[in-house]
Parts: structure tokens; C-alpha cells; sequence
């Protein structure tokens, strides 16, 4: 296995700190990006520089925190192999109560966050020929599930933006994958935005209660489910990552609470279509990493 030269996103819980972790047992180096690593987060960054991090203090709704984090990850490592494109926050409550203040700072951190992170590694990838780009969806990037509505379109955006860097940079041989998690137990789930107006609750009734009720019944079923175990999601990174280039899978699905089962062949058939309008348009060369 060749060790990489690896950036993440959101390395202060969740998937990011255990990807972090998974990879430096692997061997490889890491740059651990975060915000406020000297404040709230100093306590997890301090643990994993201690355990062979480089970290990087980088707020991804910031251009300039991102251009100045990414050439110092570049600088301590040496170059940027891979990008992981982690850092995120979830959502609950109906769509209709988020305001448009609400649906930009989602988009900030989910969407706009991911176009900043690549703009700022790309130029650099490009010049060495080869890069991978691995961007963090989630099942609700692929279905509508009700009272997540927000976080489902940016998700959906997210995997958009993927699968057009996939095809405009395999020329490149730079590779865009995508994972995509069920729901599993992290600190993602403590920390969802809820609607800023509550103005219309009233309107709805009972069923304004709905979505703290199934979230509540979500969180049961995880605790029913000890194969829901978020290091799960890092070792699908730490397989794409470890994979060959040209071998790896646009997305990877990661899920043992039954929704996976669905989306795998969904996933499969969307393949199959973008493969064949590509090719109908000549364009199928384009689906093709370039790897030296």
C-alpha cells in the first residue's frame, strides 16, 4: 500500500476523527483540518496531532481560511494526494419552517464548503497529474426522506457537483468519488439545525411534533443496531483511498439498517444512464481516469 499525502475536513468528531484515525494506523499522512483548534476543538486537535496528525485550523465558509489552510496542509505534507471532503451538518424539522437565512448557512457549510476545499486543491493536483477528491454524501443524497428536507438538497447538490468533477477531470487523472452513510450514531446527530421560525407551527398542528418523533425512534432502532458502527464509513475511505486509481467505484455505499439495500441498485441503473447519454454524445472517453 502507498502511503498518501491526505487533507480532511471536519476532523473534530464523527466520521472525520475516526477517518483520521484509521489512516494513521494505515501509515499515511495526514492533515486534520477543523475550526477553532486553539478553542473548543483544542482538546480533540491535541489528541490527534498526538497520535501523528499535522492540524490545520480551517473553516470551510471561508474562502480565505480555506486558501490559507490548504497550502499550509501542502506545505507541512508536502503535497495533497487526497482530499476528503468531510465537514458537515445535518438537519431536522419541517422544510417549509426553514427560512432562506437557514437553507444558505446549510448550503454554506455542505455545498459552498465542498467547492471552496476543491477550487483550493485542484491547481495543485492538476500540476502533479493525479488526486482524488472524495466528497461525503449520504443516502439522503440519493432519496427524499421527510423532515430532513435541507440537508436532502444539499446532499443531492453534493452529489452533483461530484459526478460533474468525476467526468471534467479524468483527463486530469484526478479521480471524484463519493461515499454515501446511512444514518449512524455520532456526534452529526447531536449537533442538527433546527427551523429558525416557528411563526407557523401552530398551522400544523399535532404534526409539527412529527419530526422530533421519528428522529426519536431513528435513534431507538441505531441503538438496536451495534452493526451500525461508524467505523464502518472510515474504512470505506480508507478503501478508497487504498484502491488503485482507476479502479475505484464513483460511490460507495455504506449502510446496515436496510436502506442500502435499495439504493446499491439505484446507484447501479444511474451508472448504466450516465454511461450511455455520455457515449450517445461521444463523450464516453470522459468517464475514463486518465492515470498515468
Amino acid at each position: 500500500m502507498m502511503n498518501k499525502k491526505i487533507l480532511i475536513t471536519g476532523a473534530n468528531g464523527g466520521f472525520g476523527k475516526l477517518t483520521v484515525q484509521t489512516l494513521l494506523q494505515q501509515g499515511h499522512q495526514v492533515a486534520a483540518s477543523m475550526r477553532n483548534v486553539n478553542g473548543k476543538n483544542k482538546k480533540v486537535a491535541d489528541e490527534l496531532r498526538d497520535a501523528g496528525a499535522i492540524i490545520v485550523d480551517i473553516d470551510v465558509t471561508s474562502k480565505d481560511s480555506v486558501n490559507k489552510g490548504v497550502a499550509e496542509a501542502i506545505e507541512l505534507l508536502g503535497g495533497i494526494d487526497v482530499l476528503v471532503n468531510n465537514a458537515g451538518v445535518g438537519v431536522l424539522g419541517m422544510q417549509e419552517h426553514f427560512t432562506d437565512e437557514d437553507f444558505f448557512r446549510l448550503f454554506d457549510i455542505n455545498v459552498f464548503g465542498v467547492q471552496r476545499m476543491n477550487r483550493a486543491v485542484l491547481p495543485h493536483m492538476r500540476g502533479n497529474g493525479l488526486g482524488l477528491l472524495i466528497h461525503v454524501s449520504s443516502l439522503l443524497g440519493r432519496i427524499a426522506l421527510p423532515f430532513y428536507g435541507p440537508y436532502n438538497a444539499s446532499k443531492w447538490a453534493v452529489e452533483a457537483l461530484a459526478e460533474n468533477y468525476r467526468i471534467e477531470l479524468s483527463g486530469f487523472g484526478i479521480d471524484s468519488c463519493i461515499v454515501e452513510p446511512g444514518g449512524y450514531p455520532t456526534t452529526f446527530m447531536e449537533n442538527l439545525m433546527t427551523p429558525s421560525d416557528h411563526s407557523r407551527d401552530e398551522s400544523y398542528g399535532d404534526y409539527v411534533h412529527a419530526p422530533k418523533q421519528m428522529f426519536d425512534g431513528f435513534e431507538g432502532a441505531l441503538a438496536s443496531n451495534p452493526a451500525q458502527d461508524p467505523q464502518n464509513v472510515a474504512d470505506a475511505i480508507a478503501l478508497l483511498i487504498n484502491t488503485p486509481a482507476g479502479e475505484r467505484p464513483v460511490r460507495t455505499v455504506v449502510d446496515s439498517m436496510g436502506m442500502g439495500t435499495h439504493i446499491d441498485p439505484y446507484n447501479k441503473q444511474l451508472d448504466q444512464i450516465t454511461s450511455g447519454i455520455l457515449n450517445a454524445f461521444g463523450m464516453g472517453d470522459m468517464l475514463k481516469l486518465k492515470v498515468k
